[in-house]
């Protein structure tokens, strides 16, 4: 609802991410709730990304790829959230219709100083390029992390680097960032 305010707003189209809990995501009517939010509110479904543990995914593989193929073909996407963590068979990727992997902030965090956190980094970097998917970093918290992996070739990234979670009221500055003041000023 916020997002589709903002959009009426004449806001810039922004998509939003909603992190689904394992309970979340095995209930029965998990395809018709998200159907029914996109009509009540409005919302384009491109602009909604679920975001789905890795562990939630390996559950009942014939429900979890029949689900996320329903949501998928609604225009909805779908990332991998604290991919790395779980205990995932890598073939299970091309069978789900996901569109990102999201790197879990415990490999961001050592990634300059543990080349063990480099490694797993680039690895999955890699396989999401091969893939045709976008990979995003978790946790960023410093500029040296960011730099680290920008280097790495990671294009998209998340924490505190960039905002603490704020109210949707304090969240003007996502859509008109303050420019800070040059030397003429």
């Amino acid at each position: 609802r916020q997002n589709r305010a903002w959009q009426q707003e004449g806001r810039r189209l922004l998509p939003v991410s909603v992190n689904l809990s394992p309970r979340q995501f095995r209930q029965k009517d998990l395809v018709d709730t998200v159907r029914r939010i996109l009509s009540d509110t409005g919302q384009p479904a491109r602009l909604l990304e679920l975001e789905i543990t890795e562990s939630t995914l390996m559950h009942d593989i014939g429900e979890t790829q029949a689900k996320l193929q329903e949501i998928a073909a609604m225009g909805v996407r779908l990332a991998i959230d604290d991919f790395g963590t779980g205990y995932s068979s890598l073939s299970y990727l091309k069978r789900f219709p996901v569109h990102k992997l999201k790197v879990d902030q415990s490999f961001v965090r050592d990634l300059k100083f543990d080349p063990e956190d480099a490694a797993i980094v680039t690895a999955i970097i890699g396989l999401a390029k091969s893939l045709g998917l976008d990979t995003l970093a978790e946790g960023v918290e410093s500029r040296e992390q960011l730099d680290a992996l920008i280097g790495l070739g990671c294009e998209k990234f998340q924490g505190y680097l960039f905002s603490r979670p704020l109210l949707a009221d304090a969240a003007d500055g996502i859509f008109r960032p303050r420019l800070e003041p040059g030397p003429e000023a």
